[in-house]
């Protein structure tokens, strides 16, 4: 900059390090040099995190001098935590929901009456991503078979699995060659539910991954799913693992949902000592996004829908969520 701008220059002097000193109405978008507008841009974010750091530094002080008088920390607003309130929102202790859930198409999973057998299959003629993510998928679900679809309708493969005992179908569509749809079919009756799928990473891609799986029953975490609709959701995904996980192969998968996106995780815990633990990530990881909720198996024309979801018409506040 040139003299006098916010520096002062003395006789033989070196010149005082420049601040920034912006008029109060001024706005950096005026500065019509695209350089130097980024460079006035930069110093004032520096600016901005000094003193964001400097504030930090004295209300941590404070809380030090008054040591247990301080006021409890202020909790920061999130979306998640100002979510618009859904009616549907399932009180642990309603006997309506304990009453669904003992009827529900579920239960004999629940009471133990069935044991999890999951056919794993893909759009027809899968490319090689698919095929490697079908196949680590089966590694994280014990009791789970893959086959591949040479032209076969889904409405004709339902009836086979029906015969041969198998509980759960899973259906990985994919779209240039990248897995991009789950469709999850509950046997004999349903229900069926249709995810978006992203973000998917296969083991070889994630880094820091531990050696592979183990033939141990996982454990599952299902995290926020605090709907009706969310409770069908996590029942489904319950149900495709065996009841008694197998701590000793300290393995365990994770469906947690945040503002209605299901993450998948699958980690494994190291024990560093009796008081600290560490995770390390097997993979694979996806991202789900749940698009229907079908009544009965898989049936795209004659279906019934549960829930659909229609953008234009649910997605009126980034604040509400359905599962």
């Amino acid at each position: 900059g040139g003299p006098g701008e916010g520096s002062v220059v003395e006789d033989g002097a070196p010149p005082a390090p420049e601040r920034v000193l912006f008029p109060p109405t001024f706005s950096v978008s005026e500065i019509k040099n695209k350089q130097r507008r980024h460079f006035m841009f930069l110093r004032w974010k520096q600016q901005q995190r000094k003193e964001k750091l400097a504030a930090k530094k004295k209300r941590r002080k404070e809380r030090e001098a008054l040591g247990d008088k301080a006021p409890p920390k202020a909790i920061p607003k999130t979306i998640e935590n100002q979510r618009v309130y859904d009616e549907t929102t399932v009180d642990p202790n309603d006997e309506e929901v304990a009453f669904d859930e003992a009827t529900d198409e579920f239960a004999p999973y629940f009471n133990r009456q069935t044991v999890p057998k999951i056919l794993i299959t893909t759009s027809d003629r899968p490319r090689g991503r698919t095929v490697r993510f079908c196949e680590q998928l089966s590694t994280v679900i014990p009791n789970s078979h893959v086959y591949y679809r040479r032209g076969l309708a889904l409405k004709r493969i339902i009836p086979q699995c029906i015969a041969r005992d198998f509980t759960d179908l899973i259906v990985i569509n994919e779209d240039r060659n990248v897995p991009n749809g789950l469709v999850l079919s509950h046997l004999p009756d349903g229900p069926t539910a249709h995810f978006r799928m992203s973000s998917v990473r296969l083991r070889k891609e994630i880094k820091r991954k531990g050696k592979e799986p183990t033939e141990h029953v996982p454990e599952v975490i299902l995290n926020n799913f605090t709907t009706r609709l969310g409770h069908s959701v996590g029942r489904m995904f319950a149900s495709l693992f065996p009841h008694d996980p197998q701590f000793i192969g300290r393995q365990v998968a994770t469906f947690h949902n945040q503002r209605d996106y299901i993450f998948f995780r699958f980690h494994r815990y190291i024990f560093k000592s009796e008081k600290k633990v560490g995770i390390q990530e097997l993979g694979p990881r996806f991202t789900l996004k749940l698009r229907s909720l079908q009544k009965g198996t898989f049936d795209s024309k004659f279906g019934e829908y549960e829930w659909i979801h229609k953008r234009r018409e649910m997605d009126t506040s980034r604040r509400k969520f359905h599962l």
